[in-house]
């Protein structure tokens, strides 16, 4: 990059960033989806300032194509839903607007939010209301990741970058905005998305961040449960979660999710711990084929090494009303071990049926015919899906035609039509024949 190629802008009073001119980068306008240049487009017609923003940017880039079209605007939500038929206002920390377009399209929109956690001059103590608007340096800097804090200009097709993003990309870096001891004792969380980055771009994590995440790693605990059941299903189904385990192992965080693995786990080239790496391994291909695993399925896969080690009697064969009482004391295990994570009862006592009944599957399976009697039971199909998974972690063969069922959102029963304006009693009509209470009229 040279440094012809770059200029400043900023708001008034505000820092000069960083600028490259579009011969200086390989991002396109006719890269960006198309619904999403109908968003910026009409924006900037309105007369606001409007820019493509985050892991967008970063994923074009990078090359890649973006999963999101995220955008930031000094427009306020009023103003954008006018611009916007098609348009909701979610959030409550935070107000955005979504835009929706055929296909279950969505575009996020927000406003550019105020500097809250981060201040040139040193920093500030209380956080303002969540709802406080600022201008584009602010939003930069409240970013989470400096690549996540770019800004692509469609209009002059250039790169904004307050936070030294373009050149962490360029280096393969991921580091915080700002302080990183204060940007996680703000938002604990942000932990596991600078893991999650690292994982899936390949990047390395910059020292400060990752002795910060190291020395404030047990404040993820700190975080709703809700948040950080969400956040761990992201990076398990990320596509990367091989890669993902082995950060997590190194800065300590894994085992503050999962205490109760740090026993079976002795060492990283331990058995179970090659295990569990084979079984995420597998976990990745199946998603990438755009199966994504329930959420008791890819539970189950991952607690397996967790279950051998404490249950020997899982590679035992066991009698019907013995594989029932071992999924009992599986399931009172996961109550205590994962009540943390929000992990409904009934899905805890699908994983523990899983985990219990892996043997017989395993022992119906040796003469390569499953027996009739198994094939008729209900849960044949599920645990045939997770056998045939768990055994091409140990070496088989790849699961294929796995046929997994994709959730479906219930339908909403159409409403009843408005009844008609009531008749009134049935003896009052004027018409009704024999008068009152079926009494002729004299």
């Amino acid at each position: 990059m040279t440094q012809s190629a770059l200029k400043t802008i900023a708001p008034e009073g505000e820092p000069a960033p960083l600028v490259v001119e579009k011969d200086e980068h390989s991002l396109s306008s006719r890269d960006i989806d198309r619904d999403a240049l109908k968003v910026l487009n009409r924006l900037h017609e309105a007369g606001h300032i409007a820019y493509l923003v985050g892991g967008g940017v970063r994923d074009l880039y990078l090359g890649k194509t973006p999963k999101d079209y995220d955008i930031s605007t000094d427009a306020r939500p009023g103003q954008i839903r006018q611009l916007f038929r098609n348009s909701r206002t979610i959030g409550r920390r935070f107000r955005l607007v979504q835009v929706f377009f055929p296909g279950n399209k969505i575009m996020e929109v927000s406003t550019f939010r105020c500097r809250s956690e981060y201040d040139i001059e040193g920093g500030i103590d209380v956080l303002p209301a969540n709802n406080t608007y600022g201008n584009e340096a602010d939003d930069a800097f409240r970013r989470d990741l400096t690549i996540n804090s770019l800004f692509y200009d469609i209009n002059n097709e250039t790169i904004i970058d307050y936070t030294g993003g373009v050149a962490d990309l360029d280096g393969s870096i991921i580091r915080f905005v700002g302080d990183p001891d204060r940007r996680i004792i703000r938002d604990p969380a942000r932990m596991l998305r600078a893991v999650r980055h690292a994982a899936r771009s390949g990047f390395r994590i910059e020292q400060a961040t990752w002795q910060a995440i190291i020395r404030h790693k047990e404040k993820l605990l700190l975080c709703p449960v809700s948040r950080i059941r969400d956040e761990l299903l992201k990076d398990l189904r990320g596509g990367s979660s091989s890669a993902w385990l082995q950060y997590m192992v190194d800065c300590g965080l894994f085992y503050v999710l999962f205490p109760f693995y740090e026993e079976v786990i002795t060492e990283k080239g331990s058995d179970k711990f090659q295990l569990l790496c084979r079984l995420f391994s597998v976990i990745d291909r199946v998603h990438a084929t755009d199966q994504p695993l329930p959420e008791g399925l890819l539970l189950g896969l991952f607690l397996i090494p967790w279950a051998q080690k404490c249950f020997p009697e899982m590679t035992e064969k066991l009698k019907n009303g013995e594989i029932y009482s071992l999924s009992r004391k599986i399931r009172d295990e996961l109550e205590k071990h994962l009540d943390h994570l929000n992990i409904k009862r009934a899905l805890k006592e699908q994983i523990a049926a899983l985990l219990a009944r892996l043997n017989l599957f395993a022992a119906g399976n040796e003469g390569g015919k499953w027996p009739a009697y198994l094939k008729r039971k209900s849960y044949f199909k599920e645990n045939l899906q997770f056998y045939l998974l768990y055994q091409e972690a140990c070496g088989g063969e790849p699961a294929v035609d796995l046929h997994i069922p994709i959730p479906q959102k219930k339908e909403r029963r159409s409403r009843r039509p408005p009844r008609q304006k009531s008749r009134g009693p049935a003896f009052a009509g004027k018409s009704a024949k024999g008068g009152v209470f079926g009494l002729r009229k004299r």
